[in-house]
């Protein structure tokens, strides 16, 4: 199968993009300190890891582009034009995350943004979006994928994140 001369530079151009965000997220990485903290990991590894694994996976997407394009690539889903609605859906979630963050907390939060956000993909997706059955099931999620990361980040991390009440826990 052969690609268009079009195609071939744009699947190029995303590889390079990848593999330059990788060399970003390692300029970044190389102004955290080494020293090596809990388990002899220090706070840099894992943005050197990402940054590893994304200049790899960038140079392969080049290597895929340059010797006959990506295989296997299916047509993508969807309208050719972008779905508006469930941008704002989106947008709008992450926005209210940022806003919302340090008076709501963490976790009520980070559930809002869940729950504005699969709104939007759902409606891309032509699913029944705002049944109530829909909503709760998603508020739940949210909260369920929510709760774990805090508790994780402030009690055995000890990294200090925005919560609603001054326990910890919440």
């Amino acid at each position: 199968m052969t690609i268009s001369h079009d195609a071939a530079r744009v699947q190029t151009a995303v590889g390079a993009g990848v593999a330059l965000v990788g060399v970003a997220l390692a300029a970044g990485a190389l102004t955290i300190p080494s020293a090596a903290g809990y388990g002899g990991v220090g706070p840099n590894f894992l943005p050197w890891l990402v940054a590893t694994v994304l200049v790899v996976c960038g140079a392969l997407m080049v290597r895929e582009a340059l010797t006959g394009g990506f295989r296997m690539l299916d047509e993508a889903p969807g309208s050719a034009n972008g779905h508006w609605s469930s941008f704002v859906w989106v947008s709008a979630g992450m926005l209210a995350n940022a806003a919302l963050i340090t008076t709501i907390g963490f976790i009520l939060s980070c559930t809002l943004c869940y729950v504005l956000a699969v709104q939007g993909l759902r409606r891309a997706n032509g699913q029944d979006a705002g049944h109530p059955r829909t909503m709760a099931v998603d508020l739940v999620t949210g909260a369920v994928i929510a709760a774990p990361v805090f508790w994780t980040f402030t009690k055995f991390l000890a990294i200090s994140l925005p919560g609603l009440t001054n326990t910890g826990w919440i």
